[in-house]
């Protein structure tokens, strides 16, 4: 037991510093382009910090562990909504861009919605088992290329600096890093789901509460040190859409990459983490419409996080 925690710890160890590598490498191409705040966090340092989710997603569908696989996604998507946006907020008030408010977190709940409704096969046939299958893959997919394809065509008319990170790295110092941190997220992802799971097992805990619990606040920790460090840095359009477009990702690129290297049964005891991730959504684009400002408070922060709280006790203690 005491050795499978040494390992899960330095498997999270090895996904923080490969997702750290990797956005520094891939944030330094991007300055080469003159991108946006915004643009950044919804796409490299979102996809860089998703990245552990990814690695673990496709791991877990590889050995079969379809519950890891969606607490993994879902449990990662609840943590960065309710903690690491409630922490950013208490850290410093995180300003809302209009577009945002409008558009990419509705979309965050269009994703939640859709993975339910491809989820639960059982709604238009109950002879149907539930899972996301390869045509649901593709149909997630399709989401995810057009919100890549709506971010860019933004990129147009968006002309802010960038302030991710003061260097620009030589080239080949920029694909060392990328390379290298790939190859940590590879490693990293195999020793923390592998350690997860017999970490489980001799506890008695099912895997779905390992995937929503353990495994998913160990993928979200790159999330939750490039938010909490941009709002400190009052970099509000970094905190916010690194973690909308994580939430995006893991849901509309872990997924589907997932079910296209085999099929995920779905449980229905999921339905419940899928309704939570959507009230809290919709809670945030209250916070957003409150007030004389689109910002979220400090003390809306804090009640984020006592949330995050709360459902994490419920969750355990329900044992399901």
């Amino acid at each position: 037991m005491i050795l499978n925690i040494v390992l899960l710890l330095v498997g999270f160890g090895l996904l923080i510093k490969g997702a750290d590598y990797l956005v520094l490498g891939s944030s330094s191409l991007a300055r080469r382009f003159n991108i946006s705040e915004l643009i950044i966090g919804l796409t490299i340092v979102a996809f860089g910090t998703s990245m552990p989710e990814l690695i673990v997603g496709v791991v877990s569908a590889t050995k079969g562990l379809n519950d890891v696989t969606f607490g993994n996604v879902i449990g990662s998507n609840i943590f960065n909504l309710f903690l690491i946006l409630g922490i950013s907020a208490f850290i410093f008030p995180i300003r809302v861009q209009h577009s945002t408010i409008m558009k990419e977190i509705p979309y965050t709940i269009i994703a939640a919605l859709v993975l339910f409704i491809l989820a639960n096969d059982h709604l238009y046939s109950e002879d149907r088992p539930n899972r996301i299958g390869f045509a649901d893959g593709m149909i997630m997919l399709a989401f995810f290329l057009f919100f890549m394809y709506y971010v860019f065509q933004n990129m147009k008319n968006d002309n802010q600096d960038i302030i991710i990170d003061p260097k620009k790295y030589s080239v080949w110092k920029t694909l060392l890093l990328i390379v290298t941190g790939l190859a940590g997220l590879v490693f990293g992802g195999r020793m923390s789901v592998n350690n997860a799971v017999d970490i489980a097992h001799q506890l008695g805990i099912s895997e779905r509460i390992i995937g929503l619990t353990i495994i998913a606040v160990g993928t979200s920790l790159p999330e939750l040190a490039t938010s909490a460090v941009a709002a400190y840095r009052k970099n509000s359009d970094i905190a916010v859409g690194n973690v909308v477009g994580s939430n995006i990702f893991n849901i509309f690129l872990v997924l589907p990459v997932s079910a296209l290297i085999h099929p995920l049964p779905f449980s229905k005891t999921f339905n419940t983490d899928i309704t939570v991730l959507i009230a809290g959504t919709i809670l945030l684009l209250f916070f957003t419409h409150s007030g004389k400002k689109a910002t979220i408070d400090r003390w809306e922060g804090l009640f984020l996080t006592l949330g995050f709280l709360g459902y994490t006790l419920w969750l355990i203690f329900s044992g399901s």
